[in-house]
């Protein structure tokens, strides 16, 4: 979770990435998503709002 240290609000959570090589030699990156994207969140889900072309522009294969 990324907090604003000066009025403690949440800004965005960082999720971890896939791994690398079968996850031995750790995570290639991580996703920020920002707070304001976040729909709804559950136990075990989390619901996020992206715009499909900031997904498409993120994916390099």
């Amino acid at each position: 979770m990324d907090f604003d240290m000066e009025t403690g609000c949440l800004l965005a959570l960082i999720v971890p990435g896939p791994g690398c090589i079968c996850g031995f030699l750790g995570r290639e990156k991580e996703y920020i998503i920002p707070f304001c994207d976040i729909c709804q969140v559950g136990n075990d889900i989390i619901l996020v709002d992206i715009k499909e072309k900031e997904v498409t522009e993120n994916i390099k294969c």
